[in-house]
């Protein structure tokens, strides 16, 4: 038997070839991603200033807000209805990621999640865009390169629209290494990450230089936290946790009622008019995905007593839950931040010596923690807020006991059978 004494490619031979295609997918995840934030900014816009201040309507009234979101699950029942593909699968069974869907299904996908995101839905842009970018890049990366492996365009995908989202390179590292698990004889870590890492920082550079994005919240920065400051973050993330676990075992019930209403001409109406009457409820802070309304919340502590705190956080779980179990087209974790912030904010104006930059860095690490069991993005968001590298000592620590909260308990994610993940 022959033996083969040829030596391994050297690395740099691998990973150089990988740079073009990489930066390519970087920068074309980043431009779907803005293309589609500003049209559903420029949409909703008009739908909430322009139409309103024409018709002599209060842009944020009850009747306003309850007539939008019923109109735009109208709006998004149709496209999924009657375009083709109908917006891709259900999206509460679909997680950050999965295997690439046809790119015929990407407009209807995409326009679903943008009237969503226009019309106040209270789900995030992450989900689609990713799928979307995906879909695209593996098309067409597979058609120009065909020797390259179909998974390398997937995750370079996915890298590159999580760097265009958070504007850093960072969680998109932090998420691929999450989701990768060693095997005996596969290259190294970063060796897999190289690629992604190229495309996440593209995508990151694109943002930064055609759009501001920000995660700064203008808290008070915390430069040196101390003994009472782990201790009110320790009990602030595991509460968070949870609390985000609430949704997270009602989630496949409200989804099976839902889907016994069969039609999404019935599902998605239905699903926009209890949006509107939550919205009428919560006020408009606790519409659309929620990082605008998070700074909002951020920059008037003490403006907003617990109560108001809490029945937003309460208002804003419940829309969370309605709009990913009704069918609209939507990711999850920018609504979280949102819940987060506000249920750390509530503890910090029960317990006003809790520092604002531990209440809401807690607070988002721990319902994020039950809401996507994303550990890493987790501490990198609830890091990112609290705009203070002392912070990540204590979010480390206090992520622990949150972790053993939600570990093994059911996800704000189904299964093909309509199960709850675990």
């Amino acid at each position: 038997m022959a033996i083969d004494t040829s030596a391994p490619a050297a690395p740099h031979r691998i990973l150089l070839p990988q740079i073009l295609p990489a930066l390519v997918v970087g920068v074309g995840s980043a431009l779907l991603f803005l293309g589609v934030s500003a049209l559903a900014d420029r949409l909703q816009h008009v739908l909430w200033h322009t139409l309103p201040d024409a018709l002599g309507i209060g842009n944020y009234s009850s009747l306003w807000m309850i007539t939008m979101l019923t109109a735009t699950g109208i709006a998004v029942g149709l496209v999924v209805w009657k375009v083709y593909g109908h917006a891709g699968s259900d999206p509460a069974e679909g997680g950050l990621g999965g295997p690439p869907i046809a790119p015929s299904v990407v407009p209807g996908l995409l326009v679903a999640s943008t009237l969503a995101l226009a019309g106040g839905v209270s789900l995030g842009p992450e989900n689609p865009t990713i799928v979307a970018a995906v879909a695209l890049a593996f098309w067409l990366g597979t058609k120009a390169l065909p020797a390259v492996p179909g998974a390398l365009w997937v995750s370079l995908a996915t890298a590159a629209t999580f760097g265009a989202l958070f504007g850093t390179p960072v969680a998109a590292a932090l998420v691929l290494s999450e989701a990768m698990v060693r095997q005996p004889g596969a290259a190294s870590l970063w060796d897999r990450l190289f690629a992604p890492l190229v495309a996440a920082g593209a995508g990151a550079m694109t943002t930064q230089l055609l759009s501001d994005p920000s995660f700064d919240m203008g808290l008070p920065p915390l430069d040196h936290p101390g003994f009472g400051d782990l201790v009110a973050a320790l009990v602030i993330a595991t509460l968070g946790a949870v609390f985000g676990l609430l949704p997270c075992y009602v989630f496949p019930y409200v989804h099976r009622a839902f889907e016994r209403l069969r039609h999404p001409m019935v599902m998605l109406p239905l699903g926009g008019l209890l949006l509107g009457l939550l919205g009428a409820l919560g006020g408009h802070l606790t519409l659309f995905k929620g990082l605008a309304e998070t700074k909002e919340l951020a920059q008037n502590i003490g403006v907003f007593g617990s109560g108001e705190l809490a029945k937003m956080a309460v208002v804003k779980t419940a829309a969370l839950l309605i709009a990913a179990a009704s069918g609209f087209r939507g990711g999850r974790v920018f609504p979280a931040v949102f819940i987060g912030a506000a249920f750390g904010l509530c503890a910090q104006a029960l317990v006003p010596e809790v520092h604002p930059a531990v209440a809401v860095s807690a607070g988002v690490l721990g319902v994020l923690l039950a809401t996507t069991r994303q550990g890493w993005v987790s501490l990198f968001v609830g890091a990112v807020l609290a705009s203070s590298p002392s912070m990540l000592a204590v979010l480390c620590i206090a992520l622990l006991p949150a972790w053993l909260v939600v570990t093994g308990r059911p996800a704000l994610e189904l299964d093909e059978h309509g199960e709850s993940l675990h």
